[in-house]
């Protein structure tokens, strides 16, 4: 298999729909040997059928002992080549305003939990993978991490910590891993869940008029679908292309910041 990431080994949490299952396959396409951590069994069904460069590991990303078996499974004789880290869950613009002070409470842990542990549990699993194959780590952020747009206060201040995450990861990890970051403008085709502790069971692409409010905020007024995403994780898990490239953030967002 020829392509820039051919044999390279790569792991990707929350690789079963959206986003990160269009970097899945662009991991693929690129010749990578892919590893997706996933708990939903019908987002791995999704995927693609048996290859001998894709397993599917069971299991929830904020469990240590998942993310140990999927490091595991997805690591090679010379250690892990990259994680992608793309587990999230929403908030549909939830107001504090709105809501008393236990769901709160339950609500801001719970996205905390999902959006931020679970990179942070990811890294720690992995490091030692990574830095015998000298890798790198791709987070997902949004672009929520830069303007008060795209979700609420649970779900902008959490990929805000995702944000401080790549710099002080690029220099705690440095000279063995690099770390850099995407972060996605609103998307079409997203399944991306709610908040439990609120409620929120519908999933993003539910949203009436999503994908039309989308294209108007962006200078190339077009609404950004999940492979529009991938190119940028293909380049920064490229040890080649990106050799030097640690402590970037890319924001695909069809110029939504200017």
């Amino acid at each position: 298999m020829t392509g820039s990431l051919a044999g390279r080994r790569i792991l990707v949490t929350g690789g079963g729909s959206g986003i990160g299952r269009a970097v899945v396959l662009a991991y693929l396409a690129a010749g990578a040997i892919v590893t997706v951590l996933d708990r939903s069994a019908e987002h791995a069904a999704a995927l693609p059928g048996p290859d001998d460069r894709l397993q599917v590991v069971a299991g929830d990303a904020t469990d240590p002992a998942a993310l140990a078996a999927a490091v595991d499974a997805a690591s090679g004789a010379a250690g892990l080549d990259h994680l992608t880290c793309g587990v999230g869950v929403f908030d549909y613009y939830a107001s504090l305003r709105e809501l008393d002070a236990a769901q709160v409470e339950d609500a801001a842990l719970e996205s905390w939990r999902i959006n931020v542990l679970s990179v942070f549990l990811a890294v720690q699993a992995a490091y030692s993978e990574l830095a015998r194959a000298r890798g790198s780590v791709t987070l997902t952020l949004s672009e929520s991490a830069f303007h008060p747009v795209g979700g609420g206060v649970l779900y902008g201040s959490a990929k805000w910590a995702l944000r401080g995450a790549v710099d002080h990861l690029s220099v705690d990890l440095a000279p063995e891993v690099r770390v850099n970051g995407v972060a996605p403008g609103g998307t079409t085709g997203t399944r991306f869940s709610g908040l439990d502790a609120l409620g929120q069971h519908q999933t993003a692409d539910r949203v009436p008029g999503r994908d039309e409010r989308i294209a108007a905020g962006t200078r190339l007024a077009v609404t950004p679908r999940p492979e529009d995403h991938a190119g940028a994780y293909v380049y920064l898990a490229d040890p080649v292309a990106a050799r030097v490239t640690t402590g970037v953030v890319i924001n695909s967002d069809g110029g939504r910041r200017l």
